[in-house]
């Protein structure tokens, strides 16, 4: 089993999320966080003031699925959220080692 977590641009959440349920992903988290990376923020202008944004907005998505699914996983969120431009984002992959479904007890690859 694998966890897999994505970091992208806000605005490419719905074609990310169209891509994995075509691949059959059943279920998703997601989470509203703030970030930057290579591009360090941005300067904006508000009222004629200008002020340096440190932290961009970004969407989080996590991801528990099996490890059979993991290529096709990683491929899907490359090519929904890929722009070309700096920001795009990274994908995050770490083994899971126990999985239980709180409602049946179910536990393992069955949980998911």
């Amino acid at each position: 089993m694998k966890f897999v977590t994505a970091v992208i641009k806000p605005f490419k959440l719905d074609e990310v999320r169209e891509a994995l349920s075509a691949i059959g992903v059943t279920g998703l988290t997601v989470t509203e966080v703030k970030g930057f990376g290579r591009q360090k923020g941005h300067t904006e202008l508000y009222r004629g003031a200008e002020y340096v944004v440190d932290f961009l907005p970004k969407v989080k998505i996590e991801v528990a699925i099996g490890a059979e699914l993991l290529e096709r996983v990683i491929e899907a969120i490359e090519k929904a959220a890929n722009t070309g431009k700096i920001g795009d984002g990274k994908i995050f992959v770490t083994s899971l080692e126990q999985v239980v479904r709180i409602r049946t007890g179910e536990s393992g690859p069955d949980a998911l």
